[in-house]
């Protein structure tokens, strides 16, 4: 049975209750001799039985008609929160009089909750397969890494080291009477040179020292202690011990990275300092060169690695700032806004 159906019912009922209830507060508050009198009296110049019946229709139909309107707008309503459930979208509810809608509404609730249930459990399978897939990824690109770092390392790098010594052995022996000679040997160990820092920055790129179980003040130190003893550099550090979070240390650590491999492939510098300080709610990671130094508006458009070491102190809240004068050397600071966890909470 449909709505209007039902509805039609109700109308027809109401007609013969409001009819019944009518004609019998006639014959009690005035009673007739006979039944004739319904059709004989008239009120409004209409027979009083025709008045009744055409009352009661009205009435009646009325009544349906509410009844109807009332439902439809029920059943819409219902309707478009089924169909807000179904696109995932936020259902509010209202607190109808009829019980039934109560009870209807209860249940769109525990449907809305088990469709919120099943995708959140189906985000977090997918999420977890991604980081899955993004982990094995990583795997086999670390182990690739390494690899390429082995054989750069056993050979290129050694060849390098080979090329250079008999360069510096030439040169240091009996000066070639051609001067332009001199200079063109000159500038070979010097090419040699760059390109031995060159592949120690590439080195240090494809395997970098990991922090694994290590603090951030440790993974520093062991870094630019292997520094020293594989480029012919003055470096210094002052490294505070500082409690940091695993996410932090990590990226501070690899801003430290692309840092110094950066200053190995251009500064041309003969003096590096790395410092690490915690002022005033702050983490400082500091790194200074005095090497040829650069234009830094310039670079930012066309250096991945200054614009990787910018999007790594982002990720913290950190802010990146960076000065260079030509040939003055390079300063560049990681301020990162950090505040103790029992600070936090007091």
């Amino acid at each position: 049975m449909s709505a209007w159906q039902r509805q039609t019912i109700v109308g027809v009922l109401t007609f013969l209750g409001f009819t019944c209830v009518l004609l019998g507060f006639t014959f009690i508050a005035f009673p007739l001799d006979e039944w004739s009198d319904l059709w004989t009296h008239t009120v409004l110049d209409l027979p009083y039985v025709f008045l009744v019946l055409t009352f009661s229709i009205s009435i009646g139909i009325l009544v349906g008609l509410t009844q109807g309107w009332i439902w439809k707008r029920t059943l819409q309503a219902v309707e478009y929160q089924l169909g807000e459930i179904g696109k995932g979208n936020p259902v509010v509810y209202g607190q109808s009089e009829v019980s039934e809608m109560n009870e209807i509404e209860a249940r769109m609730k525990q449907i809305e909750e088990k469709f919120e249930q099943q995708t959140a459990l189906a985000q977090k399978v997918a999420t977890e397969r991604a980081e899955d897939r993004e982990k094995s990824l990583q795997e086999v690109v670390v182990q690739e890494r390494n690899r390429l770092a082995r054989e750069l390392h056993d050979s290129v790098s050694q060849q390098l080291f080979a090329a250079s010594m008999m360069m510096s052995a030439i040169n240091d022996s009996e000066a070639p009477a051609d001067p332009a000679m001199k200079k063109q040997l000159d500038m070979v160990e010097k090419m040699i040179h760059q390109s031995q820092l060159e592949m120690r920055a590439l080195l240090l790129h494809l395997r970098p020292v990991a922090l694994k179980d290590k603090a951030l003040s440790e993974g520093i130190e062991e870094l630019l202690y292997e520094l020293t003893q594989k480029v012919p550099m003055e470096v210094d550090w002052s490294i505070e011990e500082v409690a940091l979070e695993k996410g932090l240390e990590d990226q501070l650590f690899r801003i430290l990275q692309e840092s110094v491999s950066n200053t190995l492939r251009h500064a041309k510098a003969e003096a590096l300092s790395v410092s690490l300080m915690e002022r005033e709610q702050n983490i400082i990671l500091r790194v200074i060169d005095d090497g040829i130094g650069f234009d830094v508006e310039e670079a930012k458009s066309s250096s991945y690695g200054l614009q990787n070491m910018q999007e790594r102190a982002s990720e913290v809240g950190g802010s990146l700032k960076i000065v260079s004068l030509k040939n003055q050397g390079t300063r560049l600071e990681v301020k990162v806004p950090y505040r103790k966890k029992e600070e936090t909470y007091s």
